[in-house]
């Protein structure tokens, strides 16, 4: 065995900040990175799988939601994690891409909002103890989804 890279990483048992359901589309890694860091998530346990928060949103239509749910299980065992923050972004090819809503941003974003409230329902459900944040990602900011619906929510669906 020929080693390749050098590094040095902590060996001790960590506590993990947040649990973070992130989709791996590579276009917003270093928005991903810079946000965590904001919120002053330093030790954050990324679940990356296609769509991120898509798996709990539907989950009895998704096998990966069952697979995501053991992964916070397993956050939640090894490293303490009592926030789970959940994420969806724009374009994202498990929804389709923005062709699936017509290139509609408004369209878009009103559905992951509401898909963001779905899988926060349900991970709440499952692990009651969590504290659970939702955001949209688009390709100019973050933005913090309200888990329940606002009236100026509800007027603009109307």
């Amino acid at each position: 065995m020929e080693k390749v890279f050098h590094f040095d990483a902590p060996r001790e048992p960590y506590e993990s900040d947040a649990a973070v359901i992130w989709c791996f589309d590579h276009r917003f890694r270093l928005t991903l990175s810079k946000f965590l860091k904001r919120r002053s998530i330093s030790a954050p346990d990324v679940i990356t799988v296609a769509g991120g928060a898509k798996s709990l949103a539907s989950p009895a239509a998704d096998p990966d939601g069952e697979f995501v749910l053991q992964q916070i299980r397993t956050s939640i065992f090894l490293h303490k994690t009592r926030r789970l923050v959940l994420m969806l972004h724009s374009d994202c090819g498990a929804y389709g891409g923005l062709p699936a809503f017509r290139n509609d941003t408004n369209a878009e974003r009103a559905h992951h909002v509401e898909q963001l409230r779905f899988a926060a329902e349900f991970v709440t459900q499952a692990f009651p103890s969590l504290s659970v944040e939702t955001y949209f990602v688009d390709f100019e900011g973050v933005w913090s989804v309200a888990l329940a619906p606002s009236l100026e929510t509800l007027v603009a669906v109307r």
